[in-house]
């Protein structure tokens, strides 16, 4: 990687090693002369708290689409729209940010996907700053959505903004802006949206601006996500609470038989003992341990879990997290046996693990192991498929080669252990579609936590990618 004497510096020009008909030296100036302006831009949608949950007020994420909205405007789309649809209830989704440059004649087309609403602040007693101020420190911007993922959407303006200034009349690769108002809301529309709109959005190439960096300084595109399944398990041994002391010894409460069926889930060293899961250990990449360690912030002396390389154990083997359980609070308990205690499981499945298999397997074990006979109800809740790319494909070794020609380094082709459900939406519509995983982020971005931020200089890095890689598609087209 090229020195960087602060975060605002720009990026060398002198640049090796590209095709001929991608003019990477005028590419990487205009990204340099507008960065300044990018970032300012991207300060003042951190400013807008638009959250698609039901207990936050929906005029922000009104105000923020329609900021969005006016900065893709400013960027020279004319054909700019705020969408919507209902949700299966009845009451609106979020609103969606959609806005279209057809192709020229040959050309193909690239749908540059991000999202604008972000996660609630949560406790903000965490927060070095406030979360809805961004604030600069130590070459990193600060504030709820710096990174999660309104950078996204900076991203894809500011090479657009780049890619257009440049080529001029020569660009003609056809462009489609489609940034999401819900995504952390869990895309409740998201599919509906799709078979709405299915005209509008169609593309060759999508990409996804939603993922992370290997670490500060080296670039990644994401390879490969896991699948999710989720719900809830419950457990009762009782009619109605007792008292503890008249009737405790010859029945156990329900938190105690909970936590025996929880135990259940894991073997003695930390894998998944869910039977007929897919799991595989066949990643390239090494992640060491002490690194994940530091990444993950994991307490001296904890010792980690399951077998396998790292990296295997985080992209392509299975995880189950218990992620909430209902029993009473300690600061309310009372002295009474607890005749039902509920839980809420989050497994994340290898990629090639059938969801609809993977929810049946977790059901057959949980009512298998019923701790003591006690009743376990198993009620299954979202599920979603798991992804991997073809990096053969024409869009993802453009791709790679510009993460590589913006950094200066050989970008990483890792595996992400969360999953993005919607993106088996995207290619059950679009069957042919080549879909790119790019991000913004880095392992200590923290999004969805308190303090997220975002690397100054790795953004403007994955500006220049991104610019790179449409002006080589407008050149090259998808042809192999």
């Amino acid at each position: 990687m090229w020195p960087m004497t602060s975060a605002h510096a720009e990026i060398p020009q002198n640049k090796q090693g590209h095709p001929g008909s991608t003019p990477v030296e005028a590419l990487t100036a205009a990204v340099n002369e507008s960065f300044d302006a990018t970032l300012a831009s991207l300060e003042d949608l951190v400013a807008i708290p638009g959250i698609a949950w039901a207990s936050f007020d929906p005029k922000e994420l009104d105000r923020s689409a329609d900021a969005v909205a006016s900065l893709v405007k400013a960027a020279g789309m004319e054909d700019v729209r705020i969408l919507r649809c209902n949700k299966p209830d009845g009451t609106p989704g979020g609103p969606a940010v959609v806005a279209r440059r057809p192709a020229a004649q040959g050309k193909p087309t690239i749908l540059l996907y991000a999202h604008h609403d972000v996660q609630p602040p949560g406790d903000r007693s965490l927060w070095h700053s406030e979360p809805f101020v961004a604030e600069e420190r130590n070459g990193r911007l600060y504030g709820r959505g710096a990174a999660d993922d309104k950078a996204g959407i900076m991203a894809h303006l500011a090479a657009y903004s780049a890619v257009t200034k440049v080529l001029g009349e020569d660009f003609g690769l056809g462009v489609t802006l489609f940034f999401e108002g819900e995504e952390e809301a869990g895309s409740p529309t998201f599919r509906t949206f799709l078979e709405e709109h299915q005209e509008l959005l169609r593309a060759d190439v999508i990409v996804v601006a939603d993922s992370s960096n290997w670490k500060v300084g080296v670039p990644a595109l994401t390879t490969s996500l896991r699948g999710l399944v989720d719900g809830t398990f419950e457990v009762r041994v009782l009619e109605h609470a007792v008292h503890s002391g008249m009737f405790g010894g010859p029945v156990l409460d329900a938190p105690t038989l909970l936590s025996r069926l929880i135990a259940t889930l894991h073997d003695d060293h930390g894998n998944v003992a869910v039977a007929g899961l897919v799991s595989r250990d066949e990643v390239a990449v090494d992640l060491t341990e002490a690194d994940y360690r530091a990444d993950a912030s994991v307490l001296d002396g904890v010792r980690l879990a399951g077998s396998g390389t790292i990296a295997s154990r985080l992209w392509t083997k299975p995880a189950l997290s218990i992620i909430g359980m209902d029993v009473p609070a300690v600061d309310v308990a009372s002295n009474t046996l607890i005749p039902a205690a509920r839980a809420k499981f989050s497994m994340r499945l290898a990629p090639g693990q059938d969801p609809e298999a993977a929810m049946a397997a977790l059901k057959q074990h949980v009512e298998s192991h019923a701790p003591f006979g006690a009743q376990v109800t198993f009620t299954p809740g979202e599920s979603g498929n798991a992804f991997s790319t073809d990096t053969t494909s024409a869009a993802a070794r453009m791709a790679l080669w510009a993460l590589g020609e913006s950094w200066g380094v050989k970008p990483v082709e890792m595996g992400i252990g969360g999953s993005i459900p919607f993106i088996a939406d995207l290619l059950e519509m679009y069957p042919e579609v080549q879909i790119l995983v790019t991000g913004v982020e880095d392992p200590d971005s923290r999004a969805h936590s308190a303090n997220e931020s975002l690397h100054i200089g790795d953004f403007r890095h994955a500006v220049l990618a991104e610019t790179l890689m449409l002006a080589r598609l407008n050149a090259e087209g998808l042809a192999e």
